[in-house]
């Protein structure tokens, strides 16, 4: 019985590689917040039976079946919790040469690591390669992977979809009422801000496609191609993944291959809570605050003013317990109030799952917003960089948040946004907004590895064809001058006429009028 239970087990397995599909997976970001939708769709792909190899710096601890890892890490400097309160002020205000700089070039630059050169000049053909994943953001220099290999690729957006991805994806815009990217306008706009929004939004993608051409230099140093422009490579994304929902984002117009997959990464079966943690958020009768701001920030450089403000709110919340994030305690002011509790990392949904939870106090990134949606908890959010501040804005607006500007932070503020919080609808708002947003006919995960499958059994399908026209023809600009070129045409043909016969009438009468007149002299002579 046994031999004949490990003889189906391998043709099982055999069967799974027979139909099973081999991905490379290209990650070379070096933000774990980037990460965490990547590694949990490539686990995804593995476990159901497709070889996936992964560039990352995030190889994973423990070795999982059908999942290999090219391993960068150590290549760029460690982001995760080591971002200080010194450096959050360089990304304060939007600047796309900083962000093409400081989160394209330099991760473009890793093309000449030894493992990739490896992968380039090297690729596997015992099967060969049949997709390529990767995340856009701001080094589309990866896509080369594609065209270089001859397979369609997959991306994945780990935000709302780029203002500078709907001209190459061939995406309508729609900026009457669409909010750009950087903008913290709701989808019902004024007039002066949909002026606003044109401009921010094409100045937005004009810039990022300035700065990310010069990624042209590593393409052909090290895939030998000669393209007429950056952009060229977006023609081989098959299909854009992106981390969105119409419940939290709105509803927007997108073509067949831009798939909503908003919170593919949530998952129940979250690492558990050391029986410490588990013990004191049990006994918090009261309730408690988790308060997080993510993988990359250390709350403990923050200037001691502003963290003695913290911590006489959240004295006076009082008997509600928090729960805090901190890289290195040993790095905090001392004087923590008793009510608080401190440690390194936090398995994220575990603690909001907890029944005890009140409250998040959060940076307002997109995954721990979405995760605290996905768990019904209301948001404290104190927007620190980045896409933070439209997503706090858009959720404050939802009644699910309340927003407290970190620059001139009191204990008053931030005493009275959680009061808000705890005593508010708010718990009853995000509640309702949970089950709209987990309500759906498909799982996002299974969405997601539908629609990989999809492109590796049949390709490149979904392809725009916006993409083959002209901007102006896109717009239909030339039929609009074409419709009133024949308009004005016709107007003034027809004037034209009009003052002919006019002309001719009039002529005709004044020649009746004086054969009249004449006739009458004769008559009277």
């Amino acid at each position: 019985m046994k031999v004949l239970l490990s003889v189906f087990l391998a043709i099982l397995a055999c069967g799974q590689i027979a139909n099973g599909i081999r991905i490379l997976g290209v990650f070379p970001l070096h933000g774990k917040s980037h990460w965490i939708m990547q590694e949990a769709l490539m686990r995804e792909l593995a476990g159901r039976g497709h070889q996936v190899d992964v560039i990352t710096h995030f190889p994973l601890k423990t070795p999982i079946p059908n999942y290999k890892d090219i391993s960068l890490k150590g290549s760029l400097p460690q982001v995760m919790n080591n971002v200080s309160a010194t450096e959050i002020k360089g990304f304060s205000s939007p600047s796309i040469a900083h962000l093409v700089n400081m989160a394209g070039n330099s991760v473009c630059n890793l093309l000449s690591h030894p493992k990739l050169q490896q992968l380039i000049k090297n690729p596997p053909q015992d099967p060969p390669y049949d997709l390529v994943i990767t995340e856009l953001f701001a080094s589309p220099c990866y896509l080369a992977f594609g065209r270089y290999l001859k397979v369609p690729v997959v991306a994945t957006v780990a935000s709302v979809f780029h203002d500078w991805l709907n001209e190459v994806s061939g995406n309508p815009s729609s900026l009457a009422f669409v909010p750009s990217f950087f903008s913290t306008y709701n989808q019902h706009m004024s007039f002066k801000e949909r002026l606003i929004n044109f401009f921010l939004s094409n100045y937005l993608s004009t810039q990022f496609h300035y700065y990310t051409n010069n990624q042209l230099k590593v393409v052909k140093e090290h895939f030998g191609m000669d393209l007429p422009h950056i952009k060229d490579l977006y023609n081989d994304v098959a299909v854009y993944l992106v981390n969105s929902h119409h419940t939290l984002n709105g509803i927007r117009p997108t073509t067949t291959n831009v798939i909503e997959i908003g919170g593919m990464h949530l998952k129940d079966d979250d690492d558990p809570l050391s029986p410490e943690i588990q013990k004191w958020l049990d006994e918090s009768k009261d309730g408690f605050i988790y308060f997080t701001f993510g993988s990359m920030v250390r709350i403990e450089t923050f200037p001691k003013e502003m963290i003695e403000q913290f911590y006489a709110a959240f004295e006076k919340i009082a008997p509600v317990r928090i729960l805090m994030k901190v890289a290195k305690k040993e790095d905090l002011l001392p004087g923590l109030p008793k009510n608080v509790m401190t440690h390194s990392w936090f398995p994220q949904i575990s603690v909001l799952k907890h029944k005890n939870i009140r409250a998040f106090i959060t940076h307002g990134g997109n995954f721990g917003t979405q995760e605290a949606i996905y768990c019904g908890v209301p948001m404290i959010g104190i927007p620190l960089f980045g896409d933070q501040r439209i997503n706090i804005k858009n959720y404050a607006n939802k009644e699910v948040a309340v927003m407290v500007e970190l620059e001139g932070i009191t204990e008053q503020k931030l005493t009275s946004a959680m009061n808000s919080i705890l005593k508010g609808p708010y718990r009853e708002n995000i509640q309702k907004l949970s089950k709209k947003f987990v309500d759906r006919p498909v799982s996002a995960m299974n969405m997601s590895v539908y629609w990989v499958e999809y492109i590796a059994k049949y390709g490149n399908v979904l392809r725009s064809p916006a993409l083959d026209l002209y901007w102006w023809q896109r717009c239909l600009i030339d039929v609009y001058a074409l419709t009133f070129a024949v308009i004005f045409t016709v107007l003034y043909v027809a004037l034209f006429i009009l003052r002919k016969v006019k002309k001719f009438l009039c002529g005709s009468r004044t020649c009746t009028k004086k054969d009249n007149a004449s006739m009458k002299s004769k008559k009277n002579k």
